[in-house]
Parts: C-alpha cells; structure tokens; sequence
C-alpha cells in the first residue's frame, strides 16, 4: 500500500536523527516540517528548458525562477508528451490538469469530457477553493467544473495584436453560470503577465485564500509570442551579445511535415543569424518581465505567511526552436521544443536538488495527489514523483516517448540515444542521435551502417511504448496506417 508524504515524514521522524541526510549529502530535511496544504501552479507559455539562469543559461536573467530552483527540486528531464497538431498548449494544459498522456484526449485536450476527472475537480470536492487566472485552451463546460472562482481568465491560444496583443489582451471576469458570452469580454489595459500575477495576487491576500486550502492556477501568455516585453525590459538583452545557438541552421534540412505552420512563418526564410539574435533578445525580455511577475507572487506568499503551506509548482507547457534546426517554433520532436523547465517547492520537497529521470508534465497530478494523500481517480494515466521526492536519486521510467502530429514518433533512452521518424508524403526519414556528446542534435547517426542494428533495436522500442500509450499508428506500415484524414496532414 502507498502511503501519503505527510504519514512517511512522520515515520522518517520517528526513527531518524534531527540532520538525516535526504537523497544529497547536503540535503537537510528541517525538523520543523509541516505538510502543504495549498497548491499553486505557475504555467508559462512556450518557455524552453534552456531559459533559466540558475540551470546553465548564463545570458538570461531570471532571479526568481532560479529562488525556485535553490529552494525545489528541478526535474532537468521534464517533457510534454506532444501533441497531434501545432496548438502543442492545448494538450500540455489538459494533460497537466488530468494526469492523461495525450493519445486518449477529446480533441487533443480541447475538450475534457465530465468522463476525465481533473485535478482541480477532486480538490474542490475536497473542500478548496479552486482559483484560476490567464489563459484557457479547452472548453468552457470543463472550466465551470474545475475552478470555484477566478478572474481576468483568457479564452485562446495566444493574444493576436489585432485582438490587443500582450499589452491589452482580451479577458472575461468569473461566470458563475458558466456561459462566458463574447459580448462580456473586455480589453485590459494591464499587460499580460502583470494582469494574472496581479490577479493571483489578489487572491492569495483574500480572505478566500485563508479559510479554506487553496489550488491556485496562474496560467501565463507570456513568453509567447507576440514577443512585446514592457518597455522595462524592452532593451534589457542586446542582441549583439546573444549567443547563436551552436544548432543554428537558415533552413530545416528536410521536410518534417510542419514548415508552413504559423510559428514557422514568424521570420523570413531563410533564417539570417541578426533576426534569430534579434527575436531571442525579445523572448529573453519576455522571459525576464515574467520572472518579476513570478517574483511578485512568491513575495506575496511570504508576506501572506503562506510560504510554508504551498507546495509551488513552476513548469512550462512547452519548448521552443527560436532558430534552432532552422525552425523557430515548437512543431517538432527536438529537445528544444519538448523539453520544459519544472520545478517542485514547498514543504517536504528537497532544496537545490536537480534530477535527471525522464518526466512528463503529465505527472505533476498524480504528484500533487500523493503529496496530499489522496487517491488519484482511475482515468489517470501519468506517475507520480513521490518516489524521486522522497529519494532524489531514482527514476520513473527507463524511456521518454514523443509525439508531434500524424507523421512524427521519437523515443529516448536513459543511455543518452535519440531516434526520431518521420513519414511525410510518403518519405520515410530517420535521425539517430547521441544526445550525451551531441546535446544539441546536430549530428545524425541513422546513416551509419554500424547503427543500423541499434536503431532497430530502438524502432521496437518505440513501437512498444506507442502500444502502450494507445498510439493508433503502425510505423512499420507504409503509411503508418493512417486514415484519410490523418494523410492530409504533415505535408
């Protein structure tokens, strides 16, 4: 029987010394230790893994997502599972909220069905107020379930300047019916990222946020283009002193069944090395602006003695190319595009400890779950991190599986290899690579005569993985047995 994280600390108590060390020499588990009550998830938009200061980006300045670090437990391995067409947000957010992987969603996550019982869902049945600000991507009948309250929510994708841009985006106030009618939409003249921290900042100083336990959503647009930081940060990152990134290319080198994607189509083809420096001192800036929003939130908790009873959870819905590959978008099976930042902090969580076992955003519901000690529904497909909670050094699984519409499939293995397929118009197309000398996935192996047993090897791999994970296609057919609709896509 799994028992939860608050009777486990209680026995470790019992038997351990004050100054037992947790799953790092350095590690100390303070002797005051209380269990969070509180949930807050901090999602942002498009943020890729290499963007936080604290984990190897020495250009960005991010103060606050690297406070999360030394003060959490950052998974160094975390992935959104893909996503079958190129709004990737859509369900990163609904695997995130349901602990689902993503090949058995209503409409790739635009809709939870009452049938797919969410996270938010089994807390307010528990008694929290269930808050949310910033942006939604399903439907609206799934969002009256979930959330007990909430303000300036955003219904789409992203903000378009026609529709007011990061500036003035579009938002509704809390329905109570549900209905959420266009006509009540409005403007806002606070920019994106200070509107919703502004808005959960509110909140967390409410009286709401003190009487009952709390899981507080703030599901941010920012990086995400349109890349238009404040003027604060506007110039903050000179793009003369942007790093190229070592993958640069002015062209993807094939087709990967996703060129003509909006995101692709952002700058001109091909790419030139002063627009990609130009956009990425833009999506530093974003990125910058929306550290200090975070920063303002953690302040409040401090201020509100809420600190210690919120488990925080920080995480991105998905990658980005900006110019790596030749790609700049997220439509793409590269680390860039499917690997996010995701820290856990709070209470009980490890400090300043990094982990390299091979995650799903997926797994933060179960997570969140066993860290409350309750018991997950049975829709959820995902894992729980207790385990690496509890002891930073193990691992979940032995292989990461990826997928990115109807014509591209990857597996990972834990010794460092990487395959990619792609079938596209008929073009069947392999890359092999060795992501512990080659991180950046510059150089394809799958030529190699002396591979080709290894990336057989590796097919049956993800062939087992794609049956486990109810993938409908059968790589080893011609046309992966895709339906007629399915071929009309990827090309």
């Amino acid at each position: 029987m799994r028992l939860p994280f608050h009777y486990l600390w209680a026995v470790c108590w019992l038997i351990l010394p004050v100054g037992t060390l947790v799953g790092q020499a350095s590690q100390k588990v303070s002797s005051q230790h209380s269990q969070a009550k509180n949930i807050l998830i901090l999602y942002s938009d498009d943020q890729s893994y290499r963007t936080i200061q604290a984990l190897g980006n020495k250009e960005i300045r991010t103060p606050n997502m690297d406070w999360l670090v030394r003060h959490g437990l950052t998974f160094q391995q975390a992935h959104v599972m893909g996503g079958h067409q190129g709004a990737v947000c859509i369900p990163s957010r609904a695997m995130l909220l349901t602990g689902r992987y993503v090949n058995r969603l209503l409409n790739d996550g635009g809709i939870i069905p009452d049938s797919l019982i969410s996270l938010p869902e089994i807390l307010r049945q528990k008694g929290y107020t269930t808050f949310h600000t910033g942006k939604w991507h399903s439907d609206k009948e799934s969002y009256a379930r979930m959330f007990s309250k909430a303000d300036h929510i955003f219904f789409g994708g992203m903000h378009f300047p026609k529709e007011g841009g990061q500036e003035h985006p579009r938002v509704n106030h809390f329905d109570s019916t549900g209905k959420y009618p266009i006509e009540k939409s409005f403007l806002s003249d606070t920019y994106s990222s200070q509107l919703y921290a502004q808005t959960a900042i509110d909140f967390l100083a409410s009286k709401s946020a003190k009487e009952k336990p709390f899981f507080c959503y703030v599901a941010f647009t920012s990086p995400h283009d349109p890349r238009t930081p404040t003027a604060k940060f506007a110039k903050a990152y000179d793009p003369a002193n942007i790093t190229l990134p070592p993958n640069f290319l002015p062209e993807h080198p094939f087709n990967n069944g996703d060129l003509n994607v909006r995101d692709e189509n952002l700058l001109p083809h091909p790419r030139t090395t002063s627009a990609i420096k130009e956009d990425i001192a833009a999506y530093y800036g974003m990125i910058s602006e929306l550290d200090e929003q975070i920063g303002r939130i953690i302040s409040t908790l401090k201020k509100e003695g809420l600190l210690e009873k919120t488990l925080i959870v920080f995480a991105g819905d998905n990658g980005l190319a900006m110019g790596q590959h030749g790609l700049l978008g997220k439509q793409n099976l590269y680390e860039h595009s499917i690997r996010v930042p995701l820290v856990f902090a709070g209470s009980g969580i490890p400090k300043n400890v990094k982990n390299n076992s091979f995650v799903y955003l997926s797994d933060i519901t179960p997570t969140i779950y066993e860290y409350l000690g309750i018991p997950a529904p049975k829709t959820v497909e995902a894992k729980s991190l207790g385990s690496i909670i509890r002891n930073p050094t193990k691992s979940v699984r032995e292989n990461i599986y990826n997928v990115y519409g109807h014509w591209s499939r990857s597996i990972k293995t834990k010794d460092g290899y990487k395959l990619i397929l792609y079938n596209v118009d008929g073009v069947q197309t392999t890359q092999l690579f060795n992501l512990k000398s080659d991180p950046w996935e510059k150089h394809n192996l799958a030529q190699k005569k002396s591979r080709m047993k290894q990336i057989q090897q590796m097919r049956n791999l993800l062939k087992k993985e794609m049956l486990e994970k109810h993938d409908n296609l059968h790589i080893d057919l011609p046309d992966w047995g895709r339906t007629a609709n399915q071929k009309s896509s990827g090309s």
